[in-house]
């Protein structure tokens, strides 16, 4: 099953999976340096990481 990320407000939906391990991405966050953190996808098996995608401005949410 793949990783649907949604907005909020249009309600446009895209899948996730990762190209090398064919997995569907987890989301997750990542703490950086300054003490905030960013929403981001990464693969479970290879742990790869990108930014989650975003659409209409903010961070779409995931769901699996």
């Amino acid at each position: 099953m793949l990783a649907t990320y949604s907005c909020a407000k249009c309600e446009m939906s895209v899948n996730a999976s990762c190209a090398n391990c064919n997995l569907p991405l987890v989301n997750d966050s990542l703490a950086l340096p300054d003490g905030s953190n960013v929403q981001i996808s990464r693969c479970p098996q290879c742990e790869g990481k990108i930014k989650s995608p975003m659409c209409c401005g903010s961070d779409m949410s995931c769901s699996i």
